[in-house]
């Protein structure tokens, strides 16, 4: 029961991040943004987006390698004659009927939890007794250039010190692209916004004391090299509004009731059944 209700948990939560973006191809097949959040999701039990900021490309690119790793073999046994062997199809029969009961079950539960509504009233309620869970810390949106020496940083930041404004902000991301040993590189050094906490202490430091708009003068060491940062918005301490996050409360009371009603149901069956 409690796996059921943690798989429509991911369900739910995947759903909401799904994207048909093709990342690469491999030998023909596809393999999408929507597969890759969909594992980054069951890997992280749906708290991916929870994941330090500078960590979540990296998973990324893991998840991916993964998938594209998987593609490979799958083609290669294809071509071997696996899917015609014995062994084979005798694992895929018992994998099939364990599937149709698992799959029947799965569909059955979500036919449950679709008959559940929460009223309007209720969801305002919630938000007005939690507010505080709402609460977002002070966040910045940053990107980075990380290189291995701090001469290269310095080098770097004499190229960028000239430069303001959008020119700056150009040039960083294509000095990003083309020097930055991070994972971030390939997305011009783009961290996307994180919160107090989440960087490593000297970059986090740094970070939050800095003007929108400019770059470190000076290279930020950390044990993973040098930083040249470029800090791009800030967002102040704030609470979220109802509608911001009425879909999210939603989900929460859904899964409640859900579960409430799964315990009713599955007390009237078992009174039913036979079980010896």
């Amino acid at each position: 029961m409690k796996i059921a209700i943690k798989l429509l948990s991911a369900l739910l939560i995947t759903g909401a991040v799904a994207s048909a973006q093709t990342l690469v191809t491999v030998n023909g097949k596809a393999i999408t943004q929507q597969e890759v959040d969909a594992e980054l999701m069951q890997a992280t039990q749906g708290r991916f987006n929870q994941v330090p900021a500078d960590k979540q490309a990296q998973f990324r690119q893991q998840v991916l390698q993964q998938l594209i790793g998987k593609e490979i073999i799958y083609d290669d046994a294809k071509k071997s004659g696996i899917l015609k062997s014995r062994e084979y199809k005798e694992q895929y029969k018992k994998l099939e009927q364990r599937m149709k009961k698992e799959l029947a079950i799965q569909v059955w539960q979500k036919k449950v939890l679709d008959s559940i509504k929460i009223p309007e009233k209720a969801l305002k309620k919630y938000y007005n007794a939690n507010k505080g869970e709402f609460n977002e810390k002070v966040s910045v949106h940053a990107r980075h250039i990380l290189v291995k020496t701090e001469a290269e940083a310095k080098a770097i930041i004499n190229e960028l010190k000239p430069l303001s404004g959008q020119k700056l902000l150009k040039k960083f991301e294509e000095l990003a692209k083309t020097k930055s040993t991070g994972p971030s590189g390939p997305k011009g050094g783009d961290l996307g916004f994180f919160a107090k906490g989440q960087m490593v202490p000297a970059f986090n430091d740094k970070v939050f004391n800095m003007k929108v708009g400019t770059i470190t003068l000076k290279p930020v060491k950390t044990q993973f090299g040098y930083h040249i940062i470029y800090l791009q918005e800030k967002k102040d301490a704030a609470t979220k509004s109802f509608n911001e996050v009425k879909h999210f409360i939603e989900q929460r009371l859904r899964m409640e009731k859900f579960k409430e009603v799964m315990k009713e149901k599955m007390d009237a069956l078992e009174k039913k059944a036979t079980i010896k």
